[in-house]
């Protein structure tokens, strides 16, 4: 009788589909919450500096260039980095606000 018992095939259970998905769909929004989603808005309030920046705005570039600017267009800026020496960039260009330079 015993060894009716344990010859008889065990059949394993079936994991459900949501159960064995459920690890995937964790990594995905802990990676939107962590990553993703502060970086949009990191991007977005960059966005919205760049559209008020005026004249008179201390600024850095991307490339680090520190500078005051002087006209602002469309998609450029003129940004006076020493007396008398200005350089027109692209608004992707600029990084941040600057500390006025003495």
């Amino acid at each position: 009788m015993f060894n009716t018992l344990l010859d008889a095939p065990v059949q394993p259970e079936q994991p459900s589909v949501l159960m064995s998905l459920l690890p995937f769909l964790l990594i995905i929004v802990v990676f939107y919450f962590f990553m993703i989603r502060p970086q949009q808005q990191r991007q977005k309030a960059l966005n919205s500096f760049r559209d008020k920046l005026e004249k008179g705005s201390h600024i850095v570039t991307t490339g680090g260039i520190y500078g005051k600017v002087v006209k602002v267009q469309d998609n450029k800026v003129t940004v006076e980095i020493a007396d008398g020496v200005n350089v027109v960039f692209d608004k992707s260009a600029i990084l941040e606000q600057a500390e006025p330079q003495q």
